[in-house]
């Protein structure tokens, strides 16, 4: 259950409870509190600060060049240390951060690897259930992996054909399209869920986590079938917040393995992972034509030149340039 934030309480350092604290008031999602903690300990740790009346807006240049120079992170790594650390001063500390100078790392812009059709579908025949549907759903929906795996019954509208995402990147929701292909096997799975669910009730569990206090406001409906994951775990487990034992989603480390094994015996060699499946729904509906905008929003994307990188990819295939090879 890692993406279950851990309770307060449970952090043995009082500052770092309190960046913690200051971070869920402001409503940031749980995977950029656990980033921003990390590289907050690192920088901590780094410039040896003994008290929280240490710590110095003044250190992060150093800090950043460290991260350059010795550690040679990439341009996106630096840049998220910083975020993490301008607001810890800016923020919590109120401190001025706008005179920071430091070495920014350099690195071109990657073209994102996909693959062709007959490949993605090629890796997804090799997969075992529920992965094969979740990497179906990254491929045919442009689902991210942890998106996949923490949906829930209720997420899915088969009338619509529309998938909601709740607290994608950003802590923002959307929609994306679901598949027609996928309706029969999506049913299937909601039908394995509730046998599932029906299970637990029957053995005195049920209950599944609810973000943001909802299981305090809303007590029945955490054992309702809406909110059961669509892809649960095999095993109960135990809330770290409330020691309740439930049944949360199947990890994404767990399709992950699934994935990477079937590449291989696809015989695949590009460098893939599942947020290649996601890559290359961007790609075949630029190639078909799709607007670049309506990518934007079925991704998720904030910034436009986010979803512009796979315009280099699919234009390629697009411009009807030819080798001089190919000429006859």
């Amino acid at each position: 259950m890692k993406d279950i934030p851990l309770p307060i309480s449970s952090i043995n350092s009082n500052f770092i409870a309190e960046v913690t604290s200051f971070i869920r008031v402001r409503g940031l999602a749980y995977s950029t509190e656990k980033t921003y903690i990390h590289w907050i300990r690192s920088f901590i740790k780094y410039c040896d600060y003994q008290s929280r009346q240490d710590i110095s807006a003044a250190d992060i240049s150093r800090y950043l060049d460290h991260l350059v120079n010795v550690q040679n992170v990439s341009p996106n790594t630096q840049k998220t240390a910083l975020n993490a650390l301008v607001f810890l001063c800016r923020e919590l500390l109120k401190q001025n951060t706008e005179s920071l100078i430091f070495k920014k790392a350099k690195r071109g812009p990657k073209v994102p690897e996909v693959f062709s059709h007959s490949e993605a579908i090629d890796v997804i025949n090799h997969l075992p259930l529920p992965s094969k549907l979740i990497a179906q759903l990254m491929y045919g929906s442009g689902l991210r992996i942890n998106e996949a795996v923490r949906l829930r019954v209720a997420d899915i509208d088969l009338d619509t054909s529309s998938i909601t995402v709740r607290n994608g990147k950003g802590n923002r929701d959307r929609k994306t399209l679901l598949p027609h292909a996928l309706h029969t096997p999506i049913k299937q799975q909601i039908v394995m869920v509730t046998m599932l669910h029906d299970r637990d009730l029957d053995h005195g569990f049920g209950e599944v986590y609810m973000p943001y206090a909802l299981a305090k406001k809303f007590p029945t409906q955490a054992k309702g079938y809406g909110w059961q994951y669509l892809f649960p775990a095999s095993k109960l487990s135990v809330d770290p917040r409330t020691d309740k034992t439930m049944r949360h989603h199947i990890t994404d480390r767990t399709v992950q393995k699934h994935v990477m094994k079937a590449i291989r015996a696809a015989k695949i060699i590009k460098k893939a992972g599942c947020h290649t499946f996601r890559h290359s729904f961007a790609t075949r509906l630029l190639e078909n034509g799709t607007d670049l905008r309506n990518i934007q929003e079925l991704l998720g994307h904030s910034d436009i030149k986010t979803t512009q990188i796979y315009t280099h990819v699919a234009g390629l295939h697009k411009s009807g340039v030819r080798s001089p090879l190919d000429n006859k």
